[in-house]
């Protein structure tokens, strides 16, 4: 029997006793430490279909522990590892879970210079931050000009933040938060505007404002930056908080050559993963990540995914799952 908590249809999530089978199967074994609760986590933790897609499952898309056995010859029990993505907490279970079966593709060695709280307080969200940041890295040079990160006070926006600033872009934090503006400019943003300035349709090109964007809420705010973005500039795009359309044209695409690069952290390659690790091993702040960072327990999870949903959570939440 191993602790975890379940969702199954027709049923609320909650944390009980369950036989491991509903840990499936998977070629490394873990002693999970650590999880994080992020906003694709709260949508399983309602039953959301479109992300708990079998039942029972055990919700958690971050795992974070320590090697138990292994027949991925990369991996040696007593290795230190994360897992984010990859279907877990969504087609197979999860984080939220004392043990764990993972598949070794898709599991990385912690960096020595990360700990197991911090890599959970990174976990998808910061690994999806990274992600962006690299891709920008092919098009907008720090110096060139104010980068917008919109959802700036959520876990993937925070992170975004704190790892522009440290190397060395401009950067415009968007919220909706206006309490938030002294944290966010501690992060190190060196504006922050009202989400209202880009949350409202628009022109399809508009006056030129940003090098570059961040983007982890869609919708017309995703429209707006690019219609905002200047000539050769480029916007990531990673969250759907404020919805999965987008309504606009290809005018700034052939007008002013912006490029639209979508963030897939899921499913990333392993080599590319190991990459933003050993980047955010570098780059990110480890006390200013300590600082955005709060710790609950497995057993306060459930009642806190309703606060993520609804957008009262800022920051990275940790999830305290092994002794």
């Amino acid at each position: 029997m191993v602790h975890a908590i379940v969702v199954e249809e027709g049923r609320p999530a909650e944390l009980r006793e369950v036989d491991e089978q509903v840990l499936g199967e998977g070629d490394v074994e873990l002693d999970v430490a650590w999880s994080s609760l992020n906003y694709k986590d709260a949508l399983a933790l309602s039953g959301d279909p479109g992300v708990a897609r079998t039942s029972p499952l055990v919700p958690g898309i971050d795992v974070v522990g320590t090697v138990t056995a292994s027949r991925d010859g990369r991996f040696a029990a007593g290795d230190a590892v994360v897992l984010t993505g990859a279907g877990a907490g969504e087609t197979r279970a999860g984080g939220y879970a004392e043990r764990a079966r993972v598949d070794g593709g898709s599991l990385v060695h912690l960096p020595a210079a990360i700990d197991a709280r911090r890599a959970a307080a990174i976990g998808t969200a910061g690994l999806t931050a990274m992600l962006s940041v690299l891709r920008l890295e092919r098009d907008v040079a720090p110096g060139s000009g104010p980068v917008v990160v919109t959802g700036a006070a959520g876990g993937v926006g925070s992170v975004a933040v704190a790892l522009l600033a440290r190397l060395g872009h401009e950067v415009v934090a968007s919220t909706g938060r206006p309490e938030q503006t002294g944290w966010l400019r501690e992060l190190g943003a060196s504006d922050v505007v009202d989400r209202a300035e880009l949350a409202e349709p628009g022109r399809p090109v508009q006056r030129p404002r940003w090098a570059g964007g961040i983007d982890c809420v869609g919708s017309t705010t995703l429209a707006s930056v690019l219609a905002q973005t200047r000539r050769g500039g480029t916007v990531t795009a990673c969250g759907l908080a404020q919805g999965s359309d987008l309504p606009t044209t290809v005018l700034p695409f052939i007008l002013r050559g912006v490029t639209l690069a979508g963030i897939d952290s899921v499913q990333a390659p392993l080599a590319l993963r190991q990459e933003a690790w050993d980047r955010l091993a570098t780059d990110l702040d480890l006390d200013l990540l300590d600082g955005l960072t709060s710790e609950v327990g497995l057993d306060e999870v459930v009642a806190l995914g309703p606060e993520i949903l609804a957008g009262r959570v800022r920051g990275r939440t940790v999830v305290r799952v092994g002794g």
